[in-house]
């Protein structure tokens, strides 16, 4: 459910990589012709590959992977961009449609991917050699009938529970594995006179992630959750696992110990990054994009956060809900195929994720295997990687079913605040899904 707010700069029209040369935009091939110049750098020809991608996306690492790429392979990449939301989604099915897309094209992955019909209008990348180093987790966000259509356009991120390390120290708190020993830590941060757990229900989408970032635990106990709540065979009030997500958000609010700020309903984002901070908050749970925000705003202690996952009840399994990244797919009416298997190759491999994370700290691990963490990642990061290195992760419900109520946020606020119990709000996010599942003409329902 991508109802969290981008925090990347917003860019306009069409970027262009220094050195571009003209070139050939998609269109008018097929799947089997042979790209000028695909050879990469033994290419006496140089090649320029045109890329979507939305305006919301941070430009600054692909941008460095594209100078370097023209350098070693003679292909260089011009970059257009569109608008974000429905309205870029809307953009990329006419140009699909009409086709008039460029060669490669940055969208998301998981539920939203399969609206574009990767299928019918991406090239397969199954077969190809790097597809072993990809994490299978962020695979099946880009799979159809057992294809896949993407590799991983940018880092990871999770959610979880960003916390302030300092404090932790002075009240000599250790990290949490079960649910319990979260609370309890909550009531000693309590009686500290400090904020347990912010809240920042002025934005209501942020109230949501306690829920969310119990999927991973969801999915130790329901392994088959996300495809029998996809078809209607499971709902959240009728799934003790599910349901625990509910009555998680109900015992951070005033019904579960009153470990909120006072005023959170009328705290903001940006407050709530600033109370973790200073360490007048303790625990956010949040996704970790908020890093690059509290690094550029409070500098000075961005050392001091960290981040661990939302605990399960059992201290035998804990792991990171993840949100995958967006995916680079190639156009099978391009021609210039072959270059973009190149360019997509170079982009993954161990050195074009080096210089990408060299121009844009990650917010979570890659998910490519064999990629070193760089020494200026965030403490976060570095908290975040034994997880994926275990295998202790999984995508957010988002990322495996197309089915997202849109009342979520407001049913968050309410039970996070001690207005409606889990069980009420169980039943009204079914209610919401169901609606969702008609929509998208889903049988089950």
């Amino acid at each position: 459910m991508s109802y969290f707010k981008s925090t990347f700069t917003l860019f306009a029209g069409t970027l262009m990589i220094a050195g571009v040369m003209a070139g050939c935009s998609g269109g008018g091939g097929d799947e089997n012709s042979e790209a000028s110049g695909g050879s990469g750098g033994d290419s006496e020809e140089p090649v320029t590959l045109t890329m979507l991608s939305s305006e919301t996306e941070n430009l600054n690492g692909i941008e460095a992977v594209a100078e370097a790429a023209e350098e070693e392979l003679n292909i260089s990449l011009e970059i257009e961009q569109r608008p974000a939301g429905p309205e870029g989604e809307n953009v990329v099915k006419t140009r699909l449609a009409t086709q008039d897309m460029t060669d490669l094209v940055s969208f998301n992955s998981g539920a939203l991917l399969q609206t574009i019909n990767p299928e019918q209008n991406f090239v397969d990348l199954t077969d190809e050699p790097y597809m072993d180093r990809i994490m299978d987790d962020y695979k099946q966000t880009v799979m159809t009938n057992d294809k896949v259509y993407g590799v991983p356009a940018n880092s990871s991120q999770v959610g979880g529970w960003m916390y302030n390390k300092k404090v932790y120290e002075e009240l000599d708190l250790e990290i949490p594995r079960t649910w319990d020993e979260l609370m309890e830590n909550n009531e000693v941060i309590k009686e500290a006179g400090k904020t347990a757990v912010i809240g920042s229900y002025s934005e209501t989408w942020t109230a949501q992630l306690p829920l969310l970032a119990d999927f991973y635990n969801v999915q130790v106990e329901e392994p088959d959750f996300a495809e029998q709540y996809t078809a209607g065979e499971a709902k959240f009030a009728d799934t003790p696992a599910a349901l625990r997500g509910f009555e998680k958000l109900e015992d951070v609010g005033e019904a579960g110990g009153d470990f909120l700020n006072e005023d959170y309903n009328a705290t903001t984002y940006n407050q709530g990054m600033e109370m973790l901070s200073t360490g007048e908050g303790v625990h956010y749970p949040m996704l970790s994009q908020v890093l690059p925000i509290m690094e550029e705003n409070y500098p000075d202690t961005i050392e001091d956060i960290g981040v661990f996952p939302q605990p399960g009840d059992s201290a035998d399994s804990n792991g990171f809900t993840v949100w995958m990244p967006g995916a680079f797919l190639i156009n099978n009416k391009s021609e210039n195929i072959e270059a973009a298997k190149d360019w997509l190759e170079f982009f993954i491999s161990e050195e074009g994720l080096e210089i990408y994370a060299s121009a844009v700290k990650n917010i979570g691990p890659f998910v490519v295997e064999g990629v070193e963490m760089p020494d200026d990642a965030y403490e976060a990061v570095k908290e975040m990687q034994p997880y994926f290195d275990e295998g202790n992760t999984a995508p957010g419900l988002e990322f495996v079913s197309p089915i997202k109520g849109a009342n979520l946020p407001q049913i968050s606020t309410e039970v996070g605040g001690g207005i409606r119990s889990a069980e009420e709000a169980a039943k009204m996010y079914d209610d919401d899904a169901k609606k969702q599942a008609n929509q998208l003409g889903i049988d089950g329902w």
